[in-house]
């Protein structure tokens, strides 16, 4: 087993590791929309937290040898299932291959946010 760090992602905000790789996988923690830059949540809105995430996955990824085009599997929180079109509108920008997917509303994210997601992929 392999721990993943990268000062391109945020660091972790608790007792965890950005990503773990075992074998041919890739196991991501979930993925708040984060700045890596000033370790906040810099946008209100959905769209741009979806972004914000999955940005901050593709780097974590990266710094494991793979990449968003190797990911099976994303388990996605929602703030608020009422986002879930525009969560998708986002989404899809960056998944076109559609991995196998899990997206669920949630009672409360950490530091408030309004989206988390993690992911499983496969080593480049």
């Amino acid at each position: 087993m392999k721990t993943i760090h990268t000062e391109q992602a945020p660091a972790a905000i608790g007792p965890y590791s950005q990503a773990i790789v075992t074998g041919s996988l890739v196991f991501t923690s979930g993925q708040i929309p984060i700045d890596p830059a000033t370790g906040r949540i810099e946008t209100a809105s959905v769209e741009a937290q979806v972004r914000q995430a999955i940005e901050n996955l593709s780097a974590i990824l990266q710094a494991a040898g793979s990449d968003l085009t190797h990911v099976v599997k994303t388990t996605c929180y929602l703030k608020h299932i009422s986002d879930f079109a525009a969560f998708n509108a986002v989404y899809e920008t960056y998944f076109p291959g559609k991995p196998a997917r899990s997206c669920v509303e949630v009672a409360a994210l950490p530091k408030g946010a309004l989206v988390e997601i993690e992911a499983v992929a496969e080593l480049c």
